[in-house]
Protein backbone atom coordinates (compact mmCIF):
# COMPACT_ATOMS: atom_id res chain seq x y z
CA UNK A 1 0.00 0.00 0.00
CA UNK A 2 1.04 3.38 -1.00
CA UNK A 3 0.79 6.11 1.59
CA UNK A 4 1.10 9.61 0.91
CA UNK A 5 4.32 11.24 1.93
CA UNK A 6 4.56 14.96 3.30
CA UNK A 7 7.91 16.03 1.68
CA UNK A 8 8.59 16.90 -2.00
CA UNK A 9 12.08 14.46 -2.13
CA UNK A 10 10.35 11.74 -0.64
CA UNK A 11 7.38 12.52 -3.26
CA UNK A 12 9.72 12.73 -6.10
CA UNK A 13 11.29 9.12 -5.03
CA UNK A 14 8.00 7.56 -4.63
CA UNK A 15 6.52 8.61 -7.91
CA UNK A 16 9.97 8.17 -9.71
CA UNK A 17 9.62 4.08 -8.67
CA UNK A 18 6.04 4.15 -9.35
CA UNK A 19 6.81 5.26 -12.60
CA UNK A 20 9.74 2.90 -12.75
CA UNK A 21 7.44 0.22 -11.96
CA UNK A 22 4.59 1.24 -14.87
CA UNK A 23 7.62 -0.26 -17.23
CA UNK A 24 8.69 -3.40 -15.73
CA UNK A 25 7.27 -6.69 -17.87
CA UNK A 26 6.11 -8.32 -14.90
CA UNK A 27 3.49 -4.77 -14.33
CA UNK A 28 2.90 -3.82 -17.63
CA UNK A 29 1.45 -7.70 -18.22
CA UNK A 30 -0.44 -7.64 -15.21
CA UNK A 31 -4.01 -6.51 -15.74
CA UNK A 32 -4.32 -6.72 -11.27
CA UNK A 33 -1.43 -4.43 -11.04
CA UNK A 34 -2.75 -2.04 -14.11
CA UNK A 35 -5.77 -2.32 -12.48
CA UNK A 36 -4.13 -0.66 -9.01
CA UNK A 37 -1.77 1.69 -10.51
CA UNK A 38 -4.23 2.97 -12.88
CA UNK A 39 -7.39 5.39 -11.65
CA UNK A 40 -10.54 4.38 -12.56
CA UNK A 41 -10.64 8.26 -14.70
CA UNK A 42 -7.10 7.36 -16.37
CA UNK A 43 -6.38 8.06 -19.94
CA UNK A 44 -3.14 8.23 -22.47
CA UNK A 45 -2.34 10.26 -25.18
CA UNK A 46 0.43 7.51 -26.74
CA UNK A 47 3.01 7.82 -28.57
CA UNK A 48 1.61 7.54 -31.87
CA UNK A 49 -1.44 10.00 -31.18
CA UNK A 50 -3.59 7.12 -30.34
CA UNK A 51 -6.02 7.75 -26.71
CA UNK A 52 -5.74 4.81 -24.50
CA UNK A 53 -8.17 4.31 -22.17
CA UNK A 54 -7.96 2.15 -18.46
CA UNK A 55 -10.16 -0.46 -19.96
CA UNK A 56 -7.57 -0.84 -22.74
CA UNK A 57 -4.46 -1.07 -20.79
CA UNK A 58 -6.55 -3.72 -18.22
CA UNK A 59 -7.55 -6.00 -20.68
CA UNK A 60 -6.41 -9.27 -21.84
CA UNK A 61 -2.18 -9.30 -21.43
CA UNK A 62 -2.14 -5.61 -20.01
CA UNK A 63 -0.22 -3.38 -22.05
CA UNK A 64 2.98 -4.33 -25.01
CA UNK A 65 5.88 -5.68 -23.32
CA UNK A 66 8.86 -3.85 -24.16
CA UNK A 67 12.88 -2.74 -23.26
CA UNK A 68 12.05 0.47 -21.44
CA UNK A 69 14.52 2.86 -19.54
CA UNK A 70 13.20 5.89 -17.80
CA UNK A 71 15.75 9.03 -17.10
CA UNK A 72 15.72 12.84 -16.41
CA UNK A 73 12.69 12.34 -13.93
CA UNK A 74 11.05 15.13 -12.31
CA UNK A 75 7.95 16.16 -10.73
CA UNK A 76 6.15 19.80 -10.40
CA UNK A 77 3.39 20.10 -7.84
CA UNK A 78 0.09 21.12 -8.97
CA UNK A 79 -1.65 20.84 -5.59
CA UNK A 80 -1.51 19.13 -2.59
CA UNK A 81 -3.25 16.15 -4.74
CA UNK A 82 -1.68 16.11 -8.25
CA UNK A 83 1.67 16.01 -9.23
CA UNK A 84 2.79 16.01 -12.54
CA UNK A 85 5.97 14.03 -13.58
CA UNK A 86 8.24 14.44 -16.91
CA UNK A 87 10.96 12.29 -18.23
CA UNK A 88 12.52 10.29 -20.41
CA UNK A 89 12.09 6.63 -21.65
CA UNK A 90 14.31 4.77 -24.14
CA UNK A 91 12.89 1.79 -25.99
CA UNK A 92 15.36 -0.49 -26.80
CA UNK A 93 13.02 -2.77 -29.07
CA UNK A 94 12.29 0.18 -30.81
CA UNK A 95 15.13 2.46 -30.65
CA UNK A 96 13.45 5.43 -29.89
CA UNK A 97 13.32 7.80 -27.20
CA UNK A 98 10.13 9.74 -26.11
CA UNK A 99 9.47 12.64 -23.79
CA UNK A 100 7.17 11.68 -21.21
CA UNK A 101 4.39 13.27 -18.71
CA UNK A 102 1.89 11.78 -16.33
CA UNK A 103 -0.58 13.20 -13.67
CA UNK A 104 -0.52 11.59 -10.48
CA UNK A 105 -3.77 11.86 -8.29
CA UNK A 106 -3.53 11.11 -4.84
CA UNK A 107 -7.08 9.06 -4.38
CA UNK A 108 -8.37 6.88 -1.67
CA UNK A 109 -5.02 6.52 0.50
CA UNK A 110 -2.72 6.04 -2.61
CA UNK A 111 -1.09 7.44 -5.79
CA UNK A 112 -3.15 6.46 -9.24
CA UNK A 113 -1.79 7.50 -12.32
CA UNK A 114 -4.42 10.01 -13.73
CA UNK A 115 -3.09 10.87 -17.22
CA UNK A 116 -0.20 9.90 -19.14
CA UNK A 117 1.51 11.02 -22.84
CA UNK A 118 4.39 10.14 -24.79
CA UNK A 119 5.43 11.94 -27.70
CA UNK A 120 8.54 10.64 -29.75
CA UNK A 121 11.58 12.65 -29.67
CA UNK A 122 15.20 12.84 -31.40
CA UNK A 123 17.26 11.19 -28.70
CA UNK A 124 19.99 12.59 -26.75
CA UNK A 125 21.06 9.56 -25.94
CA UNK A 126 23.45 6.85 -27.96
CA UNK A 127 21.34 4.06 -29.13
Amino acid sequence: MVIKVNTETNLKLLLQELEESHLKPEIRSSSKKLNELLADDFFEIGSSGTVFYKKDCVGEGGLEVRELSLHDFDIHLLSQDAVLSTYRVRDETRKQETLRSSIWKYTNGRWQLFFHQGTVTKSNLQL
